[in-house]
């Protein structure tokens, strides 16, 4: 274990001196610019910094003045040490990645008040003069020697979300006509009116009017603009809603306030549902904090236990929506219990065969690769260790899971302990279906811009064919 021992005032002679070396990086800028709330753009705006008059991001004067305060406190005198003053003079700039020596000398000993007198200075790496100046402590009269503290690690959250690109481009394509099938509940009310308001929908109500108007009540929203159609129950919902699509009046589905195997299962009928020739899925797009990019996994609603056929409508439907959102040749995982092909697990043989499928060109416009565990996919690090080599691991832009539990399991994690932010559409029916529970009324409306994107990307392959 670490100790802090300080020095006495006793203890401490003119000529004493000790130092301290750090290297500035980006992120102690970052934190500085957190905890003191100093944002000039000279520390935090590369654009505006490149056109200041150092051409470069420069970190704060007082992280230098900080760690003055850190010898200071810590190596002389140490710990029970009062700072009564401090003078600096700043004489060069500090920018990222220059090294910084900081030195404190005592150079007078005030005994009536237990006062000592150090001069500072900082040098950078090439022995430049960064700071100077002069400081003032009560040292302490008692030995102090105490474990050194365990600080947490901090971890710094990009200050924009990942959706940002999608929601800016589908306001530029316009809003969909959009089904909101039984609305009964306050928070749909709200999540639709946040679509609206946003532009990316352009909402009919679909329900039992009286519940309807009475869920707005409590949501404290004016929907008197809005289309309301008034069927008697929510399964009328459901049957005029799909009516709706059939009918080319729709762009967008939202599920409101039935369930989703209800609706699945009005849908899935082959004369009056939404069926097309593709194989309907669900891809959910996630936002994860310390991931690089949108990360889409798909299925974890609609296919509960696919087989090989049905995983590689699942596969393609997810790489076609990688294409609407830009994503031009997606790497696509395979996820499974174990990296090797067993025969007595079925997820592994599914995920070389669909490998093997890609290969001879029956999945297209993606880069597969499986058998993966988890953590292969994720951490370079880890698939090195295990003597695994790939152009998916580490840099995954889709997950493709085994099952609807696995797959909701793993979205959930996410979601809860690694804070990721979701969004979902169904894929392959007549049009998107937004399919899962409006909890978080961002992710709804992300999920409507999501469709948008979708919509327009199907248009213009249809167009293609013609």
């Amino acid at each position: 274990m670490e100790y802090l021992e300080n020095r006495t005032f006793d203890e401490i002679k003119v000529g004493d001196s000790a130092e301290l070396t750090r290297t500035l990086t980006e992120k102690d800028i970052q934190v500085f610019a957190i905890m003191s709330g100093d944002i000039n753009p000279a520390h935090v705006d590369v654009e505006y910094a490149q056109s200041d008059m150092f051409h470069k991001i420069i970190g704060h004067g007082m992280w230098g003045g900080a760690l003055i305060s850190t010898v200071l406190g810590t190596q002389l005198p140490g710990p029970g040490t009062l700072y009564v003053g401090q003078t600096i003079r700043f004489k060069k700039p500090v920018a990222i990645g220059d090294t910084l020596t900081v030195k404190v000398t005592v150079t007078e000993k005030k005994p009536e008040k237990n006062r000592v007198i150090f001069s500072c200075e900082v040098r950078n790496q090439d022995d430049e003069v960064v700071m100077e100046g002069q400081a003032e402590v009560v040292a302490p009269t008692k030995k102090i020697r105490r474990p050194k503290a365990v600080l947490p690690e901090i971890k710094l959250r990009r200050p924009y979300s990942l959706f940002d690109p999608y929601l800016a481009k589908a306001k530029k394509l316009g809003a969909l006509q959009t089904g909101v099938i039984h609305p009964i509940h306050a928070k749909i009310i709200e999540a639709v009116h946040d679509a609206q308001t946003a532009g990316f929908i352009n909402p009919i109500l679909i329900g039992k009017k009286e519940r309807i108007l009475h869920a707005a009540e409590e949501a404290n929203i004016d929907i008197s603009e809005y289309e309301i159609i008034d069927v008697d129950h929510s399964h009328a919902a459901i049957l005029k809603t799909i009516a709706l699509a059939r009918s080319g009046d729709l762009g967008l589905i939202v599920r409101g306030g039935v369930t989703k195997e209800e609706l699945l299962h009005a849908m899935q009928k082959h004369d009056k549902g939404l069926l097309t020739e593709r194989h309907m899925s669900y891809a959910l797009v996630l936002d994860v904090p310390n991931y690089p990019k949108a990360l889409i996994l798909t299925d974890s609603i609609v296919n509960v236990d696919p087989n090989l056929e049905v995983k590689l409508e699942i596969t393609q439907n997810a790489i076609h929506f990688a294409h609407a959102l830009d994503i031009k040749t997606p790497k696509v995982a395979v996820l499974a219990g174990m990296d090797n092909v067993s025969p007595t697990m079925r997820s592994t043989v599914d995920a070389a065969s669909l490998c093997k499928m890609a290969e001879r060109g029956q999945i297209k416009g993606g880069i597969i690769d499986g058998p993966l565990t988890f953590d292969n996919v994720i951490s370079h690090e880890v698939a090195k260790s295990k003597g695994i080599s790939s152009p998916v691991i580490g840099d995954a832009d889709i997950i493709v899971v085994p099952s609807v539990e696995t797959g909701n399991i793993l979205a959930e994690q996410l979601e809860y302990l690694a804070e990721s932010r979701n969004a979902g559409l169904l894929l392959g029916s007549r049009v998107p279906v937004l399919m899962s529970r409006i909890s978080d009324i961002y992710s709804s409306t992300v999920a409507c811009a999501l469709a948008i994107l979708e919509n327009d990307y199907q248009k213009n392959e249809r167009q293609k064919l013609t």
